[in-house]
């Protein structure tokens, strides 16, 4: 259990380092801003300090949440981010986000 605010980090879903390696290039100071600080997204999580350190800048052909039962949540947040911004993906992440989104329970 984690009792101290220090226990907790905020987590760019898709890690700044990430998206620049995924396209922003051209993206102005305000643009990188406003992804860097997105709220009107699933950009942002509050993650353990252990798990957001684990994760680095890794793209999920590197990196997996620990709990497989967030697998399908994550793949959905990951590729939700991707679009909304714009951003490419990777063959290598593709085949892992397949591989995630495989996980998701059908709606019923």
């Amino acid at each position: 259990m984690w009792t101290a605010a220090s226990d907790i980090d905020i987590d760019h879903m898709v890690a700044l380092k990430e998206a620049w390696r995924s396209g922003p290039h051209a993206w102005s100071p305000a643009q990188r801003r406003a992804f860097a600080n997105s709220l009107g997204d699933t950009q942002l999580w509050a993650v353990t300090h252990h798990v957001n350190q684990a994760k680095g800048d890794k793209d999920p052909s590197d990196w997996k949440p620990p709990l497989a039962g967030f697998h399908c949540d994550y793949a959905r947040s990951w590729i939700d981010v991707k679009h909304d911004w714009q951003l490419t993906l990777q063959e290598e992440e593709k085949e892992a986000l397949e591989e995630m989104l495989a996980t998701c329970t059908p709606a019923g």
